[in-house]
């Protein structure tokens, strides 16, 4: 593609260079730069891309995008100087590949829990209504049935149109995305339209990268902000900062609720571990997906459905005919008689809502044994509220290492024993090891009871030190049970 194209509709504030040179690829990581490819010089927070103009052009670069010209210019070299180079890259990624994000409806759902879980249900909902739709998500990327691993909750912006060209190509009218704050803040969803944006909730979550809350939620809120006017904007408002969204964006707005008026109303009749009965809108269904925090998932997408254009029975219909998404209350009962729940509940508020499904499930006359840990190099704010939550909602409360990444495992406990108040002392105990501490559960437990193993889900691996080692707790469950059970 030459550069005038490339350019079109950026702000450029100069250039430098022959304007129809053509480039045969985008690159923003100087260590893959190719023959004829354009070098997006970014300012990182570790590293600024422009040290490596130079080596860029060295490796084959023709063109380079910047927001300062080097000293001295090479010959034969196109430079193009705009004001946020970050900005520019999605736009320029957009313009690349035939902007892929305005030949499809793209979806995009944002919150700090339900994020992984609407994007897939909303992906099997279109699959079921019968048509070839595309996800970007957490656990996995997907082209129809094509599925690609998945490595960032948001993946670069160049990687997103690229996915998205590709599922054009393959015949996709529509495309669900996860949207992180981590992708909002780092320009990764720049230059894409989307047409419904939807917000899950707001709770306290990489405080680690963000450092306040307020930051945090500006930068959720950025998402809706930036919203096209022929875009809809669908926001919880039982959440307190579901209204927060929708207070500067053009979009259309739409609300959803299970406590207060809004546009799409859910209940909640029966609940039990086989499924729920549920009213949306004044129309009753099955779903074999269960806990309160799926009738919010639920009812959001329901809401993106009908807003697609969509009649509700038919989306009922195809809701009513949904599976688990993986690592989200996945249940599993041994020959004796336990009953496993497998989550990726990872933060307070996550945590908090899957105990209280539970606990609003079992009769009592069950004890809930609950295997948990907090990732390391992460929020230190939220590992004592969720050992909190953990020891006041279980019978037991068995703390364990989750990812301790870099730092020692031991020390991450403690910070979560932190939070236990002196009244529940008698019902935690720590275990450092993830799969003794998950054996401990099945030791303890006697037939019917309960044993929740959260904060990992879908993940295979557990990251210490740098290295993954791999491990899936619904593996270890069924390994030990059988040995156990001898």
């Amino acid at each position: 593609m030459i550069i005038t194209e490339l350019v079109n509709r950026i702000p450029v504030i100069e250039i430098h260079g022959d304007n129809n040179c053509e480039v045969s690829e985008l690159v923003f990581d100087s260590r893959k730069v190719t023959e004829n490819s354009l070098y997006i010089a970014v300012r990182g927070t570790v590293v600024d891309g422009h040290s490596f103009i130079t080596s860029s052009i060295e490796k084959g670069a023709t063109a380079i995008v910047c927001e300062e010209f080097p000293e001295t210019l090479a010959e034969n070299v196109t430079y193009i100087k705009v004001k946020d180079s970050a900005k520019a890259l999605g736009h320029l990624a957009s313009n690349f590949y035939g902007n892929p994000s305005r030949k499809l409806k793209l979806i995009g759902v944002t919150g700090t829990n339900g994020k992984t879980s609407v994007s897939t249900l909303l992906f099997d909902v279109f699959r079921n209504l019968g048509y070839d739709s595309a996800l970007l998500s957490t656990v996995e990327i997907r082209i129809g049935e094509e599925i690609i691993p998945a490595t960032h909750t948001t993946p670069d912006v160049i990687t997103i149109n690229k996915i998205l060209a590709e599922a054009v190509e393959k015949g996709c009218e529509f495309a669900f995305m996860e949207v992180s704050s981590h992708g909002i803040a780092q320009n990764r969803i720049e230059g894409l339209h989307f047409k419904v944006a939807g917000f899950t909730n707001l709770t306290h979550d990489h405080l680690d990268y963000h450092k306040t809350f307020e930051e945090y939620l500006k930068t959720k809120k950025r998402f809706f902000d930036e919203l096209e006017d022929t875009a809809i904007a669908i926001t919880n408002v039982d959440d307190k900062n579901g209204n927060v969204m929708l207070q500067n964006t053009k979009a259309k707005k739409k609300s959803y609720a299970l406590k207060t008026m809004a546009d799409y109303h859910g209940k909640l009749l029966e609940v039990d571990f086989n499924g729920m009965l549920l009213n949306f809108n004044g129309k009753e269904f099955w779903t074999t997906l269960t806990g309160k925090f799926n009738v919010y998932n639920l009812l959001l997408v329901f809401g993106i459905a009908e807003e697609l254009g969509f009649e509700q029975d038919e989306i009922l219909q195809a809701i009513s005919q949904l599976k688990r998404v993986s690592g989200r209350f996945e249940t599993m009962k041994s020959d004796g008689g336990i009953f496993f729940i497998v989550d990726y509940a990872h933060t307070p508020d996550a945590l908090e809502n899957i105990l209280d499904s539970i606990n609003d499930i079992r009769t009592k006359n069950e004890r809930l044994i609950t295997v948990f840990g907090c990732g390391g190099d992460r929020d230190h704010s939220k590992r004592p509220e969720m050992g909190n939550i953990a020891s006041k909602k279980s019978t037991l409360a068995i703390i364990t290492s989750d990812n301790p990444r870099t730092e020692d495992p031991g020390q991450i406990i403690k910070e979560i024993e932190a939070g236990v108040e002196p009244q529940y002392f008698s019902k935690y105990t720590s275990i450092p090891d993830r799969k003794e501490a998950i054996k401990m559960a099945i030791k303890f437990a006697e037939p019917k009871d309960i044993i929740l193993v959260a904060g990992k889900g879908h993940e295979n691996y557990q990251e210490i030190n740098g290295v993954k080692h791999h491990f899936d707790d619904k593996e270890v469950i069924n390994e030990l049970w059988k040995l156990m059970s001898k």
